[in-house]
């Protein structure tokens, strides 16, 4: 275990330099904090406690900075690493600025909105418990949040393979797990579960209606609606009471209202840009297409083997090997053929090529017959020069 520490620590800090200031910020914070709750009680003053986040004391600072408290290893290494997945896949797609305003907007509305059931339990109950004995803090909302958010830009990304579990279901089974742990004791309240829960649905809701891009405003795209957070069993009964719950909200100005496009210079007489057809969706295909074509890029590069230099010595030498035999009779090396003595080997490959290009031009022989002479340069043929 300790031999991986120094190998992680390396990777996590490669990965946090080439990260954004924003990025960064949040993570010195969240280290920060974590060792000041050493000493101080950190989130009674820093995390959401419903029953003094309402009047009359207003602790409404509590609500930026319960996002970024934590009292547990586990707690920040979770926290840390929420931040780098939106830093490495998020923050190139928004920038740092949108970033920073989804950060803001998701744990802002996750602590408000908890506090606030928190607020109606005890009514409904009356029981102090539920005001001051709660403390909402940790990543969980904003946790809720970023999975709602790699749903709507990677959701067709496969997790795990068996059983192959696709990126657009994390943010149902994450809710399912929290709810099992809750049910079996594992937690200790229902804080987590509720950040988490109200930090998906404030996520979605500002990725949907709200966040400012260059094609406009949210994002109304089929695959993005809120009946696809759920089984396809359960769909239509969610998706038509969504639909009821939207026309009310739009009715109160609260959201905005689906529009179509319509493209009139267009070549066609008209086009219209169906929710289903958003240029999101289109976005959505380039990217798995791209990112498709590289994995099957580098698998091909991977496959494919470099020859080494040795095996190319070795061949340059079997060639040049093979054209000096082609040159020499019978295959043999010129290193063995004797040289002719008292003369350079100069003079007698002129005095044999003379001769081959005589007897090659149709010169007659010594038995006065003519015979096809071979225009190889042999030195056996070469005189002797004294």
């Amino acid at each position: 275990m300790n031999r991986y520490l120094p190998v992680a620590r390396q990777h996590f800090l490669a990965a946090l330099a080439s990260t954004s200031v924003v990025v960064k910020s949040i993570s010195a914070v969240v280290v920060l904090l974590y060792l000041l709750s050493w000493v101080v009680d950190t989130p009674y003053a820093l995390g959401v406690t419903p029953g003094y986040l309402f009047p009359p004391n207003f602790w409404v600072w509590t609500l930026v900075t319960h996002g970024v408290v934590e009292q547990h290893v586990w707690g920040v290494a979770a926290n840390l690493g929420t931040v780098m997945a939106c830093g490495r896949l998020l923050e190139p797609l928004w920038g740092a600025l949108e970033l920073l305003i989804f950060f803001a907007v998701v744990n802002i509305s996750a602590g408000l909105l908890a506090g606030l059931s928190y607020l109606l339990t005890y009514i409904s109950t009356f029981d102090l418990g539920y005001l001051f004995a709660v403390r909402v803090y940790g990543a969980a909302g904003f946790v809720g949040g970023v999975l709602v958010a790699l749903k709507q830009t990677m959701g067709d990304t496969t997790v795990l393979r068996v059983p192959q579990v696709r990126l657009k279901a994390a943010p149902a089974l994450v809710l399912l797990l929290l709810a099992l742990l809750r049910l079996s004791g594992l937690l200790n309240s229902c804080a987590d579960l509720a950040a988490y829960s109200y930090g998906a649905l404030s996520g979605w809701v500002y990725l949907r209606f709200y966040q400012r891009h260059s094609r406009g405003r949210g994002d109304m795209s089929d695959h993005f609606a809120f009946a696809s957070f759920f089984p396809e069993a359960l769909q239509p009964a969610v998706g038509l009471l969504a639909g009821l719950v939207h026309a009310a909200l739009v009715k109160v100005k609260v959201c905005r209202k689906m529009v179509k496009r319509y493209d009139v210079g267009a070549p066609s007489s008209i086009t219209i840009s169906l929710p289903g057809t958003d240029p999101q969706d289109a976005e959505r295909r380039r990217q798995l297409a791209l990112k498709a074509l590289n994995e099957r890029l580098k698998r091909v590069d991977d496959q494919s083997a470099w020859p080494s230099m040795d095996d190319e010595e070795d061949e340059d030498e079997d060639e040049v090997r093979t054209d000096t035999q082609l040159l020499l009779p019978g295959g043999r090396d010129p290193s063995s053929t004797p040289r002719p003595a008292g003369g350079p080997v100069g003079a007698s490959l002129s005095s044999t090529s003379l001769s081959s290009m005589s007897q090659s031009s149709g010169g007659p022989s010594a038995g006065g017959a003519q015979h096809p002479e071979s225009s190889i340069i042999s030195f056996e043929d070469a005189p002797s020069r004294s």
